[in-house]
This record gives structure tokens, sequence and C-alpha cells, in this order.
């Protein structure tokens, strides 16, 4: 398989990744407890709208419609021998609306979690998990991806198994996780600890995305940054503010203004390749399109200036980034006189 996404990050200092696809497929008639994989076949239109939306706002990178297209997720909807169609079809869709934009826009895979808990904590097998993923990666690459997106994984086990199950396609691999407060996963993993799997595997890129607002994931960038290196392409997809519960459904109080500023931001953390998640609509992304086009890049913000731009962070992201910070400044943990933190963000 040829690598286009080296190539074009070679010519360009950021690409912009796309929006949300649930919040925005709810929008356009997608009922809570549905798969959404199941319009890649039942209104292939709509899906292929939301990719034409984004495209036109400015994207650079889509991402399928497959986020829950493993045997197990789709077998919670009886779906589990529908992996190949579903997943081949969303990549499938996904392509076209790439390739009829006038300009290089790459297609990104979707592979979310399963769905279960892995060895040795939970009940899965490490190569059942595997050859999941490596079903669902082998649809989404006939279907016409340029890269497997692993995406919101919280666990290295779980991580490494759809890194192995993407690899035999050759296609390069970009793998994301949830940060969510006190800056770790659900399982606790930390950036630190996403940074040896990007080097441990040679992924293409590696990043952030969902977690709980834009603030959170800045510091989580700050801190993958020093752990991941220069040479290192990083991933940024923030939730588009917070999740508020309006009128009897979830909306995000993210202003275009402030995922634009939050864009900003990103690149000058350390990301190459920014986006939105959750509740991130089109119009969002144009403002961050624009925000970035016009923006010098400067140094890496600190926490004073990631909480008044984008709002307050959790004490268990504030700890990582200060211990970060000192690291950066030379100085011993905790001689600015702030909380002494060790490397995992933990008091020492």
């Amino acid at each position: 398989m040829t690598d286009r996404l080296t190539p074009l990050l070679a010519l360009r200092p950021w690409l912009l990744a796309d929006g949300a696809t649930g919040s925005n497929l709810f929008e356009r008639g997608l009922l809570s407890g549905d798969a959404p994989e199941f319009w890649n076949a039942d209104h292939a239109d709509r899906i292929a709208d939301l990719h034409r939306s984004f495209v036109e706002a400015g994207a650079d990178i889509i991402l399928t419609n497959s986020f829950g297209g493993t045997r197990y997720r789709l077998k919670l909807h009886r779906a589990e021998d529908r992996v190949g169609e579903l997943n081949e079809k969303a990549a499938g869709i996904a392509r076209a609306e790439a390739d009829r934009a006038g300009r290089t826009v790459l297609v990104g895979g979707s592979m979310g979690p399963t769905g279960e808990i892995l060895e040795p904590i939970g009940p899965l097998n490490l190569d059942a998990a595997r050859e999941a993923f490596a079903e669902q990666a082998e649809a989404l690459a006939r279907g016409g991806a340029d890269i497997l997106w692993i995406e919101t994984m919280s666990s290295v086990e779980e991580t490494e198994a759809a890194i192995a199950g993407a690899r035999p396609t050759g296609l390069p691999i970009v793998a994301t996780l949830s940060f969510d407060t006190n800056g770790r996963t659900m399982m606790g993993i930390a950036p630190a600890d996403l940074a040896g799997l990007h080097h441990k595997h040679g992924l293409a890129a590696c990043g952030s995305n969902c977690g709980i607002g834009p603030s959170e994931l800045i510091a989580c960038m700050v801190n993958l940054a020093t752990a991941a290196g220069p040479s290192a392409v990083l991933v940024a997809k923030a939730n588009c503010g917070i999740p508020q519960f309006v009128d009897g459904a979830i909306r995000f109080n993210g202003t275009p203004e402030l995922m634009a500023e939050y864009a900003r931001m990103a690149l000058d953390a350390g990301a190459r390749i920014i986006g939105g998640c959750c509740g991130t609509s089109p119009e969002h992304l144009r403002l961050m399109r624009e925000a970035l086009l016009q923006h010098v890049r400067r140094a890496s913000p600190d926490l004073a200036e990631i909480e008044s731009r984008l709002g307050a962070i959790s004490s268990g992201a504030t700890a990582q980034l200060r211990g970060e910070l000192d690291r950066l400044a030379g100085a011993a943990p905790g001689a600015t006189g702030r909380r002494t933190t060790n490397r995992r963000g933990q008091r020492a």
C-alpha cells in the first residue's frame, strides 16, 4: 500500500482532520441506540453528505463511519457477520467524497474500541482482539482507506492489539487515546505511555481525541510532545467544549470561536494534525481552518495560558503539565515552588 500521509506532511506544516461523526449524524436523524455503521448501507447519501460538508469546510483528512465496526461492537446489533460489508462501504463512501474534492484529501479508516475488557484484567483474549481488528482493517483497506486510524483507546493492550491487526494491510497507522479527568485514560494510561507505544511500533502519528474538553486535551498534548520528542507527528482532536444535557439531548458548549482558539493552541503545543471530536460541526471546522491559516506558531503554552484561553484543567492533568514544564526548564521537580510530582503526575 502507498503511504500518502507522509508526503503530504512533508509539504504542509499542519493538516486539518474532520469533526464529529456521531453527534452530526444525530442531527441527520440517527436515533440513540442505533448503530451508525448501518447507515453505510441504509443511508449512504447522508454519510456522504457529512463527509462532503467537512471537505467543504477544509478538512484534509476525513474519518470513515466505522468507529464501532468490529465484530464485538456489531454483535450488540446482531450484525457481527456484516463486518466486511459495513466497513468496506464506510471506506468507499469516504473515498468517493475525498476523490471529488479537487485537492488531496485523505481517508482515515476509523477503528474504535471493541467494548470488551482485554486480558489480563478482562476475558477477551489478545489474539481474538487482534483478529477482530484485522478483519475490520482489511475491509477498510479494500474500501479505499489511506490510513488506519485507531481512536478513543484507553488501554495499552487493546491499542497494541489494534496496531497488530492493522499492520498487515501496509497502511500508515495512527493511534489516539482518550485522556479524561486527571490527564489519564480510563485504564490509567498517561501521555508518556502513548509516546512509548509510538516509538515501539513506529506509528505514523499518535495523539489524543475525545476526552472532556479542549483545555484538558491541550495539557495532554504538551505532555505528549515532551515525551514523544520533536520527530513525532502528533494528533489533537478535542471534543467541542463540555457536554451538557439540554432539552432532552446532549449538547456541547464549545463555540466555533473557542474551537478556533483551541486549534491555534494545539499547533503551538506541537500537534501537526488538528481536528475536532464530539460536537464539532463543519461550522466549527471552518473557523478552525481559518485560524490555522492565519496563525504564526508560538512557544508551547503554559498552564496559566491554557486555562485563561480555554478553561480550567483538572488537578491531575495540571500536575502532569507542571512536572513537564519544570523538566523543560531544567529544574528539579518542585523547584519553582509548585507541587512536587513524579513523571506519572502523582504526588511524590
